[in-house]
């Protein structure tokens, strides 16, 4: 007798949409690439469902009555990590640890779980993806030793309530969300079904029982957030841990934060012993610059949530014997990149046009902000023309479609930071007197410009 064929659908990770068949993009959300084939679900009956899931009793209260939690947020054991989620992991919360394999997520986990446990609260930590006697492994060599951390490699959802009945932990982490499943519904682990009803049910706990939840979600090779879109609604806060695996240093970044900024960023170094937090990030992206004057390389003050970065731009031109130049942007948007190449060709007289362009920030840093435009455009004409641009300056600017310098926010901040750490002058847009006054203040040279000709001329050493 020949078994029944399984009945598949396929899902568009992206917004759910389901089809019979396979469609290369989607016609809801509009996405290409995006349809995973699944096996039909077969519901449980709402009993087993029940006796699967034990939630306790509902409850509500007024807007008007006081809090009941009496710790609101805990400390992760780094204080950049608890600016970056703001103030600390938020009581009851539900957190989205990402990133690319080998990058360190687990001993980050590890690490703030073993202060968290220090601390007096339990802990249950899910290992669905390794033995239990890795993880001891990986804590012995972290230095990690407390009685209040519970282990298991336990993947099945419903296991894994048990064990929060029995140990009544205050956090829970899940390592990773795609190595659990749930009874409730017959499908493959992994798959956008299992991921979205296993994530769902851990919010109700999370906010039904006030446990602390952090799951570790992977990433695919476009890097994204592998499983369906809605997985990053569901969370309160979406944090990417990037960087090279190869490389000592790693940036936590909130993507999506409903307690704090989402402009926020960490750095960590990778040692033998560990993580260990980089409280001065300007130093770090500045400490392998040469101490000599160098044409195509400028520093800017960028802003990052509520620090404020010093990051040295570099710029490359060569000539090409091809019809069409590259343009290559590392750090910076592409569009902005050909943006500012086409105003310095119609405004300085600049012709790239059989020319290659290469853009970089150094360390990793991908930045957004427009404050960046004019020390682009400095780093491209002093590459090009091979022209000094002086060591102890700053260019900050945006740079408009007719050449104008614009002004940015937070002038003073940024001029600040780089008095500090021992530049003498800044070239800056200019400003209405009430803010010349204030930055008069400042013990650095400061030198408005109207459009980018004037900058040039006053930025650069002939």
């Amino acid at each position: 007798m020949s078994m029944a064929k399984m009945k598949s659908k396929w899902v568009c990770t992206s917004c759910n949409y389901t089809s019979a068949s396979f469609l290369g993009r989607c016609p809801d959300c509009g996405e290409f690439s995006t349809f995973v084939e699944e096996f039909e679900e077969k519901q449980g009956t709402i009993k087993n469902q029940q006796n699967a899931i034990r939630f306790q009793e509902v409850k509500y209260t007024k807007l008007t009555d006081e809090a009941q939690c009496e710790k609101a947020y805990i400390p992760t054991g780094f204080e950049e990590f608890d600016r970056v989620l703001g103030r600390g992991y938020t009581t009851g919360s539900l957190t989205l640890l990402a990133g690319d394999p080998g990058i360190g997520k687990s001993t980050l986990l590890l690490q703030t779980m073993g202060h968290i446990a220090n601390s007096g609260m339990k802990v249950l930590y899910i290992c669905a993806e390794e033995s239990t006697n890795q993880v001891k492994q990986r804590a012995k060599r972290l230095k990690i030793e407390t009685e209040n951390l519970y282990l298991s490699s336990e993947n099945c959802l419903e296991n894994v309530i048990s064990l929060l009945d029995e140990i009544k932990p205050e956090f829970l982490v899940i390592d990773s969300i795609q190595s659990i499943f749930t009874s409730i519904i017959e499908a493959t682990i992994g798959t956008v079904s299992q991921i979205r009803e296993s994530t769902n049910i851990l919010m109700k706990i999370a906010k039904q029982k006030n446990i602390t939840t952090t799951v570790i979600g992977h990433v695919t090779k476009d890097g994204n957030i592998a499983g369906p879109k809605v997985l990053e609604h569901m969370v309160d806060c979406v944090i990417n841990f990037e960087g090279d695996k190869y490389k000592t240093y790693r940036t936590l970044r909130t993507i999506k934060n409903r307690f704090g900024s989402t402009n926020e960023i960490a750095v960590f170094e990778m040692l033998e012993d560990g993580l260990q937090e980089v409280k001065n990030l300007s130093e770090i992206f500045l400490k392998d610059r040469e101490e000599q004057n160098s044409a195509g390389t400028t520093i800017v003050p960028i802003l990052e949530g509520t620090k404020t970065l010093l990051l040295e731009l570099q710029a490359l031109t060569g000539a090409t014997p091809y019809p069409q130049p590259r343009r290559v942007a590392r750090g910076v948007d592409y569009n902005r990149l050909l943006q500012i190449l086409a105003v310095l060709e119609k405004k300085v007289g600049l012709n790239l046009s059989h020319h290659d362009v290469y853009v970089n920030i150094i360390g990793g840093i991908q930045v957004n902000e427009p404050a960046i435009d004019l020390a682009c455009a400095i780093a491209i004409i002093a590459s090009h023309r091979d022209i000094i641009v002086p060591y102890d300056c700053v260019f900050i600017g945006e740079i408009g479609l007719t050449g104008e310098i614009r002004y940015v926010t937070n002038l003073e901040k940024r001029l600040l930071e780089a008095k500090k750490l021992g530049f003498k002058k800044a070239i800056i847009p200019k400003t209405t007197q009430d803010v010349q006054k204030k930055l008069s203040d400042i013990e650095l040279e400061i030198v408005p410009v109207k459009n980018l000709t004037e900058a040039i001329l006053k930025g650069l050493k002939n």
